[in-house]
């Protein structure tokens, strides 16, 4: 499909970007009192697998459930027809 296409390429790039170390440069917690973890901090636990393993079990969550949320919102018929298209499995445009 189109959508997964274009997600795959954010990947890969997203992939790239954490491998050479690229970072923000502001901290990922750090407010009222939780310990301050930076971006620095993650991006040197390593390559992106050793990364994500140095993430909090709260922020994993976080990502899986943002992503999900994402998905099902943009697969609702209800959503799809608000804006005036079907579901690309009713005869609706794939990508979309």
């Amino acid at each position: 499909e189109i959508k997964h296409g274009r997600v795959a390429m954010a990947a890969f790039v997203g992939y790239c970007v954490q491998s050479n170390g690229i970072h923000f440069p502001w901290n990922i917690q750090g407010w009222q009192g939780t310990p301050v973890v930076s971006f620095a901090d993650i991006a040197a636990a390593g390559g992106p697998a050793d990364q994500w393993d140095a993430l909090s079990t709260p922020a994993k969550l976080q990502i899986l459930g943002v992503i999900g949320f994402l998905e099902m919102w943009s697969e609702t018929s209800v959503v799809l027809k608000a804006d005036g298209q079907e579901h690309y499995v009713r005869g609706g445009k794939p990508g979309y």
